[in-house]
């Protein structure tokens, strides 16, 4: 597969993640009045801006969002030569695939971050110009809980709780990737140690053999 195959699996995240932000906005009522149900209770569409990070964390204004967007620059960059170089050292398509998952979810939210203050003029208020200061729109919603703990639980009694955060397709598409890396990383990086250092790989099978032997041994 040519490098710059992966690279469009990036620009298909990015596509449709941007395609479905334009359509929440273009459509839907911020907040609870446009909220639509899914299925059932549990999943729903919810329209609502994030100004900052995963989980509405935010940076101290009024430049914590220029940092926290170049900052998004600098890894995107970073990522981009990331895929590059595991295609040179002939990692696994899978592997690969994952990471530009990873690539389009981050450069997805970094549009909102650069140009949303402009295009949907949703700059928080206060903020010293539109540019690099959009907000991040957040549309799906898994409701497994929400609700007020008990109050005799120490110290989160009484608190009102919600699971699962609001996210979108470009925050979907860096979960399933980080997940997909981690679930198969033994097949991912085993495969590619051999790919890329056989010599070194046949030593670990040889010393992992006598491991086993002498555990056998002993056993």
């Amino acid at each position: 597969m040519k490098y710059w195959k992966y690279y469009l699996v990036a620009l298909l995240v990015i596509v449709i993640d941007q395609l479905s932000k334009w359509a929440v906005h273009r459509y839907m009522p911020m907040g609870m009045p446009g909220e639509i149900p899914v299925f059932g209770d549990w999943f729903k569409l919810h329209y609502t801006l994030n100004p900052g990070m995963a989980f509405g964390v935010e940076l101290p204004a009024p430049y914590g969002k220029v940092i926290l967007t170049l900052f998004r620059l600098l890894a995107v960059t970073g990522i981009s030569y990331y895929i590059y170089r595991l295609w040179k050292q002939h990692a696994p398509n899978g592997l690969i695939i994952c990471i530009a998952m990873i690539l389009g979810g981050a450069i997805g939210n970094l549009v909102d971050s650069i140009f949303y203050g402009i295009i949907y003029d949703n700059a928080p208020f206060g903020a010293p110009t539109p540019w690099l200061h959009g907000q991040v729109i957040d549309m799906l919603y898994v409701d497994i809980y929400e609700g007020i703990l008990p109050e005799s639980w120490p110290l989160v009694g009484g608190s009102h709780v919600s699971l699962w955060p609001i996210f979108n397709i470009a925050d979907a598409a860096i979960f399933v990737g980080v997940a997909l890396i981690l679930i198969f990383q033994n097949r991912f990086y085993g495969q590619h140690l051999e790919e890329a250092h056989p010599v070194a790989a046949d030593d670990a099978r040889a010393a992992q053999a006598r491991r086993d032997a002498e555990a056998s041994e002993v056993a």
